[in-house]
C-alpha cells in the first residue's frame, strides 16, 4: 500500500528560496529596526524594536503551538478524519523549540535588561516603599509579576511545549516500519491518548491561564480582563488551523497526500469559520463588559485602541477576523475550493496578525502607529523560518502515518 503513494516529500528548490528569501527579509527589517530604533538611548523610541520583536515572537510561537494542541484536541476527541495529514500537523509544530528560544531570549531581555518600558513592573524600583517610582497596584501585584517568577514558569512553558510535542511526535513515528496487533493498536491508542491528555493539561495551564497573562496582558499590568487569555487562545488557534490548511493545501497542488481530499478541507474549513465566530464572541464580551463598566482604569486599554491612533486597526481587525469568515466561509462550497479556502487561511494568520500588533505596539508607541512595513518585514522573517523548519521535518519522515489504527476512518471520511 504504502509503494503507491508519494511518501516522501521532496523540498522544491523555489520553496527553499522562497523561505530563505524571506527568512533573510526579517533579518534585515531587524538590523534597520535595530539601527532606527533599538540603538537609541531614549528608552521610549528603543522600546519600539523590542515591542516588534515581542509581537511577532510571541505570535507564531503561539500559532505554531496552536498545531500540537490540534493535534492533542483530536486524538482525545478520537477524531480520526485528521489522520491522512497528521504528519503535516506534526511538523509544522517542531518549530516550536526554535521560535520558542527565540521568543524566550527576547523576554529575558526586556524582563532582566534596562529598558522596562514594556514591561513596567520589571523595574525593581516600582515595588521598593520609598521609590519615587513606586507604585501601590503593582506591589500589590508582585507575587505573580516579578522576574523571577515569570522567568521560571517561561522556562516551564517552552520546554514543556517542546518534550512533549517531541514525546506524541515520537510516538506518531514508532509504528512507522511494522503493523500493530489489534491489542497493540489499543494500547498504542491509549498511550497516546494519556498523553495528549497531559500535554493539554500544561497548555490549560499556559495558553488558557497563564501565559498571555505574563507575555501581554502585563504590558498594561494595571488592566486586566478574566477573557484575555482565552481570546488569545481563540486569536493564534484559528490562525493556527489556517496555517495547517495552507500547508495542506501546498502538498496536495505538489501532488502529495492523495489520501486527503476535499472531506478534510472543508473540516478543516469549519474549525476556521467556528472559532472565527468564537473569537468574536469573546472580543465582543470583553469588550461589552468593559464599556457597560466604564470604568477608567478599564476603558484606558480601549481609548488607546478605539479612540486613538491605532482606530484603523481596531476596526480592520473585526473586519479581517470576524465579517470576512463570517462572510465567505460560511457557504459550504468555499470550506472545499482550494483556491478560496487558501485565500481566506492567508487573509485569517495575517488578520490576527494584525490584532497582536495592536494588542502590543500601544504600549510602546501610544500617540502614533509606527511604520509597520518593518514589523511586517520580520514577521515575513518568522514564516519564512517555519516554512523552512517545516519542510525539513516533512523530508525526513513517511508523509502517511500509514500504520496507524484510525487511518481507514480518515481515508472514508465524509462530512
Amino acid at each position: 500500500m504504502a509503494s503507491t503513494f508519494r511518501d516522501r516529500f521532496e523540498i522544491p528548490k523555489r520553496y527553499n528560496n522562497w523561505s530563505l528569501g524571506l527568512m533573510a527579509v526579517g533579518v534585515l527589517s531587524v538590523i534597520i529596526l535595530f539601527i532606527t530604533h533599538g540603538s537609541s538611548s531614549d528608552q521610549r523610541v528603543s522600546a519600539r524594536f523590542w515591542a516588534a520583536l515581542l509581537e511577532n515572537s510571541v505570535y507564531f510561537l503561539l500559532v505554531v503551538n496552536a498545531c500540537m494542541f490540534f493535534i492533542c484536541a483530536t486524538t482525545l476527541a478520537w477524531g480520526s478524519w485528521a489522520t491522512t495529514f497528521r504528519r503535516v500537523t506534526e511538523a509544522i509544530s517542531t518549530a516550536v523549540p526554535v521560535i520558542g528560544v527565540i521568543t524566550f531570549i527576547i523576554l529575558m531581555v526586556l524582563v532582566w535588561g534596562p529598558n522596562h518600558i514594556l514591561y513596567h513592573w520589571a523595574d525593581p524600583e516600582v515595588t521598593k516603599p520609598g521609590s519615587a517610582h513606586y507604585d501601590d497596584a503593582l506591589a500589590f501585584k508582585s507575587g505573580f509579576l516579578n522576574r523571577g517568577f515569570f522567568t521560571i514558569w517561561t522556562i516551564i512553558t517552552i520546554v514543556g511545549w517542546w518534550l512533549l510535542g517531541r514525546k506524541i511526535r515520537h510516538m506518531s513515528r514508532s509504528i512507522d516500519d511494522r503493523k500493530l496487533t489489534i491489542e497493540e493498536g489499543r494500547r498504542y491508542i491509549w498511550d497516546n491518548t494519556v498523553w495528549s491528555a497531559v500535554y493539554i493539561v500544561l497548555f490549560a495551564l499556559t495558553v488558557m491561564s497563564s501565559i498571555p497573562w505574563l507575555w501581554l496582558m502585563s504590558l498594561n499590568a494595571h488592566w486586566y480582563s478574566t477573557m484575555y487569555s482565552w481570546y488569545t487562545f481563540a486569536s493564534t488557534f484559528v490562525a493556527g488551523c489556517a496555517l495547517i490548511t495552507m500547508f495542506v493545501v501546498f502538498m496536495k497542488n505538489l501532488g502529495y497526500l492523495e489520501l486527503t481530499n476535499r472531506e478534510h478541507l472543508h473540516d478543516l474549513g469549519k474549525f476556521q469559520f467556528a472559532f472565527s465566530i468564537f473569537w468574536t464572541y469573546l472580543w465582543f464580551s470583553q469588550f461589552m463588559l468593559i464599556w457597560y463598566a466604564n470604568i477608567p482604569e478599564e476603558t484606558i486599554y480601549f481609548k488607546l485602541r478605539m479612540q486613538g491612533a491605532y482606530r484603523p486597526f481596531f476596526f480592520l481587525n473585526l473586519i479581517i477576523n470576524f465579517i470576512a469568515p463570517l462572510l465567505i466561509l460560511m457557504r459550504r462550497g468555499s470550506k472545499r475550493n482550494y483556491g478560496t479556502i487558501t485565500m481566506m487561511s492567508a487573509l485569517i494568520l495575517f488578520g490576527h496578525w494584525i490584532d497582536f500588533f495592536q494588542m502590543v505596539m500601544p504600549s510602546a508607541s501610544p500617540d502614533h502607529v509606527p511604520f509597520i512595513l518593518l514589523d511586517l518585514g520580520i514577521g515575513a522573517g518568522f514564516v519564512g523560518l517555519i516554512m523552512f523548519v517545516t519542510a525539513k521535518s516533512l523530508a525526513k519522515h513517511p508523509l502517511l502515518a500509514i500504520n496507524h489504527p484510525f487511518l481507514k476512518e480518515s481515508i472514508i471520511h465524509h462530512t
